[in-house]
């Protein structure tokens, strides 16, 4: 899942100055599960914004629409009378969905109401943990399904630095060893000689740094670089 935090009101409100028609999408999976931009989140902002824009005597209509994924263009064609009728459209959804609104749309400004954080789990109702850097070549088969690139603060491939302390972190003392953690697993596993295999240098050509990046099916691959998707 992908956790997003809202934008501080003011950031908000400074985007929206220039408008006095606005829409505001939200999404109905990782941004509503994350409490950040469903439904509910677009309603309370709405209210919000009008409110503050008629107290300062700079009265503004606010549109509201929650679609099920801003990341699939399908969910978005059906807002094109609601787009055409704002200003600005301003998106409570991820930066995925910032940017297809903003393809979808190209006639429309399109603003982003949430700073997107990272590819998360929930741990307990509004606490949610970083496990997924989508770095592209996964070892999680190696390493008992705990990930040393997002467990462990410096990303280490082959066991703990010098540094960690009862087994805590020393970039965070409030913070498990990453390595530590791998290292129990792997021993209630019963499989920690897999540990004595080193892993090479990351290979970081596939992960977030470079080109974008983009996974076609086998299947539909033809018709996808056709359509040059």
């Amino acid at each position: 899942m992908i956790i997003a935090e809202r934008k501080p009101l003011d950031a908000i409100l400074g985007m929206m100055t220039p408008y006095h028609k606005v829409l505001v999408v939200g999404c109905g999976t990782c941004a509503s599960v994350c409490l950040a931009g469903g439904a509910r989140e677009v309603a309370m902002l709405g209210s919000l914004v009008r409110m503050t824009r008629q107290t300062n005597d700079e009265p503004i209509e606010v549109a509201e629409a929650t679609v099920h994924r801003q990341c699939d263009k399908e969910f978005l064609l059906p807002l094109a009378a609601e787009v055409e009728a704002a200003d600005a459209v301003f998106s409570m959804g991820c930066g995925c969905g910032v940017q297809l609104l903003a393809e979808t749309f190209p006639q429309r400004r399109v603003f982003p109401l949430l700073d997107t954080k990272f590819m998360g789990v929930t741990l307990e109702p509004g606490w949610w943990a970083e496990r997924c850097r989508g770095c592209g070549e996964c070892v999680l088969d190696r390493t008992g399904g705990i990930c040393p690139i997002t467990r462990c603060s410096k990303g280490l491939l082959n066991g703990p630095c010098g540094g960690y302390r009862n087994g805590k972190c020393e970039v965070d003392p409030t913070v498990d060893c990453g390595w530590l953690l791998i290292f129990d697993r792997l021993k209630e596993l019963n499989e920690l000689e897999s540990l004595r295999a080193i892993l090479g240098p990351k290979d970081w050509s596939h992960g977030a740094f470079g080109q974008p990046r983009r996974v076609v099916r086998d299947d539909v691959r033809t018709s996808a670089e056709e359509g040059h998707v």
